[in-house]
């Protein structure tokens, strides 16, 4: 029995463990929400600008929601001012950067 609770326990911490090197390994995604952002058009403009900045992996649209969200490459923070100014680059006004650096509804500083 006592064996039992002592490898549960073994378990249970290298899961957290584990969990704990996946989220150092793979930072939270940053969500960019661009209102004239109309179509899949518009938003594969806009990717390909954020492509450009680096640290970034992927890029998601929901045209819906008028929203981007941009996840980084393993252990890697691309820039908010970056990430913000390649939407301008693309032609394209953010009004909204939330990420793990912070919330900005005007141009990041860095």
């Amino acid at each position: 029995m006592r064996t039992s609770k002592c490898c549960m326990v073994v378990a249970v911490l290298a899961v957290l463990a584990l969990g704990s090197v996946l989220w150092a390994t793979n930072p939270a995604p940053t969500k960019i929400t661009v209102p004239d952002m109309h179509c899949m058009g518009c938003a594969k403009k806009i990717a390909a600008k954020l492509y450009e900045v680096p640290g970034v992996a992927k890029v998601e649209a929901n045209i819906e929601a008028t929203t981007l969200t941009v996840t980084p490459k393993p252990q890697q923070a691309p820039s908010p001012k970056a990430m913000w100014e390649a939407v301008e680059k693309a032609g394209y006004k953010p009004t909204k950067l939330e990420g793990p650096s912070g919330t900005f509804t005007k141009k990041p500083q860095s």
